[in-house]
């Protein structure tokens, strides 16, 4: 029996603090290219501390829907930089300098922080204007927390806290298609969660990740990408449904396609426990 609850929302906005369990929000589930889920980007909260993990195109949109302006996320983590999940991080960065005057948190290592800013966020930040007689920098719109490298892991491991929240980040191997290994994969990351849980982000299938990761921790429950077809940058329920069945049966589906409801059968049938679903909260 999975040891977690599901609930909606039962206000009109969403609180980013809870009595200090665990719990995830999903903000979306959904592909990069899907037209009626939000794309999967989610919040993580416990007590008085919350991570918004990844922050797509959509995400501001979805947060206003729901009573929470963006502006008020002060912890910030990215996976890695396609759009559906870095393409509102230029608005969340704006409004915080320009209307709200304030400046995030974001967990980030040296490499990465490079490619985000470098190659995709500052294009839009950078320029509008002057200090110390220099373009803006990344400094100047986030407050940067570098993550500890760890040792003994299968692959790079990196460690945070935020408040009482702890996160791993590991590598993952999900871009260019070509990439035979993590380490010859372009910057991107998944997350372990209290040493419970398993936000694999999006992956191309990686059996050893999970595998190697669920050996040291057990997890209660992996969110694992998943598309309905095979090939490509993500891992295909095809591929998932090789696992063996103690995966499976802790395993929620994310980053799917909107014709998601051809598919709940062989999902059942596969033994996984099902879809992740958006606008709710996990609680752990």
């Amino acid at each position: 029996m999975n040891n977690f609850k599901v609930h909606s929302l039962n206000k009109k906005s969403l609180s980013l603090t809870n009595d200090g369990h665990l719990s995830f929000f999903f903000i979306g589930v959904g592909s990069a290219f899907t037209k009626k889920l939000n794309q999967t980007n989610l919040i993580i909260i416990k007590g008085q501390d919350h991570i918004l993990v990844d922050c797509g195109t959509k995400t501001p949109q979805a947060l206003h829907e729901i009573g929470l302006p963006i502006t008020d996320i002060k912890n910030i983590f990215i996976t890695h930089s396609h759009a559906d999940h870095i393409g509102g991080m230029e608005e969340l960065l704006l409004r915080n300098r320009y209307v709200t005057r304030t400046k995030p948190n974001i967990i980030i290592n040296e490499t990465y922080q490079h490619i985000l800013w470098d190659m995709s966020l500052r294009g839009g930040c950078a320029f509008n204007e002057e200090n110390a007689n220099d373009v803006l920098n990344f400094h100047d719109f986030v407050n940067i927390i570098h993550p500890t490298h760890l040792r003994g892991y299968s692959r790079q491991t990196m460690e945070a806290e935020i408040g009482k929240i702890n996160i791993k980040i590991v590598r993952t191997k999900h871009i260019p298609d070509s990439s035979n290994s993590w380490e010859s994969s372009f910057w991107s990351s998944g997350l372990i969660i209290d040493d419970r849980i398993l936000f694999t982000a999006d992956t191309r299938f990686d059996p050893d990740l999970i595998k190697d990761f669920d050996a040291v921790f057990n997890f209660e429950i992996i969110f694992h990408d998943c598309q309905f077809f095979t090939g490509g940058i993500h891992a295909s329920l095809e591929e998932l449904s090789q696992l063996p069945d103690k995966y499976k049966k802790k395993t929620l589906l994310t980053h799917y396609g909107d014709n998601w409801n051809k598919y709940l059968n062989q999902i059942k049938k596969q033994n996984f426990i099902g879809l992740a679903k958006q606008m709710v909260y996990y609680d752990f």
